[in-house]
């Protein structure tokens, strides 16, 4: 397995083969849609599983469970990434939620995972302005922290305990109360929660890319289009919305 700096050097490169700069927080699922040949899926995978990926010459998929938060989703999005552009002998994963601490590869794709969502020097400049005079970092530090890159507390908690800036003692005391510390200090929580119902399964990406251009160019019937389209979770594209009636200015 790779030293911990070349895994963020792993993470900075392909944020800027997506177009991402090396300090600012990345909206990870707009990254994934710049991906030409990559699929992303939606699904409720049950508590075990936390994401899957494939990949062979011509498509890349990622599977999120979207019964987990918004920021595992993020987190294992970013995990899914580092199989499929760094694994090379990797072709088909599967997730699981309680990961095997002695699997080589689970354990880099977390920590690609984990700098991907947040650069060693983009956090380490980004806490240096909000830590205590003493250098520890606060429950509100925390907060600050896991909402300005999307992370879970879980993850934050984890990176923040390997870097030295609190102890596992003090993670523990803030792993608990997390969406009511959030609400305290006047943030969204939605990173706390899962998928709403409506967006629980769905499908993006080069999948729905095809099937339009394969019925544009009549080689499917509009039936056929529809079918694929419904197998793919996207009963909004075949049968409409009032949302997708709407005009904005």
């Amino acid at each position: 397995m790779p030293e911990d700096i070349r895994i963020n050097a792993n993470a900075l490169s392909l944020r800027r083969q997506l177009g991402e700069d090396p300090y600012s927080p990345i909206d990870i699922f707009s990254a994934l849609g710049s991906i030409e040949d990559l699929t992303l899926v939606y699904y409720p995978l049950g508590k075990r599983i936390s994401g899957m990926c494939l990949r062979d010459e011509d498509n890349k998929i990622i599977v999120v469970n979207s019964e987990q938060t918004y920021g595992r989703q993020r987190f294992t999005a970013a995990h899914e990434l580092c199989h499929i552009y760094f694994h090379e002998d990797l072709h088909k994963v599967i997730c699981p939620f309680a990961f095997d601490e002695k699997d080589p590869a689970e354990i880099e794709a977390n920590k690609f995972a984990s700098y991907f969502l947040a650069p060693y020097e983009s956090l380490r400049e980004f806490l240096s302005k909000r830590s205590q005079k003493s250098g520890r970092i606060s429950l509100e530090n925390v907060v600050e922290t896991e909402q300005y890159y999307g992370l879970s507390r879980q993850a934050t908690l984890i990176r923040l305990m390997k870097e030295g800036y609190i102890t596992e003692e003090e993670a523990s005391e803030m792993q608990t109360g997390v969406i009511k510390s959030a609400q305290g200090l006047g943030y969204d929580v939605t990173l706390y929660k899962p998928s709403s119902e409506e967006k629980k399964t769905m499908t993006l990406g080069k999948y729905v890319k095809l099937a339009e251009a394969l019925r544009e160019r009549e080689a499917i019937s509009e039936g056929l289009y529809e079918q694929y389209l419904l197998d793919a979770f996207r009963p909004d594209i075949v049968y409409g919305t009032a949302e997708n009636e709407e005009r904005y200015d």
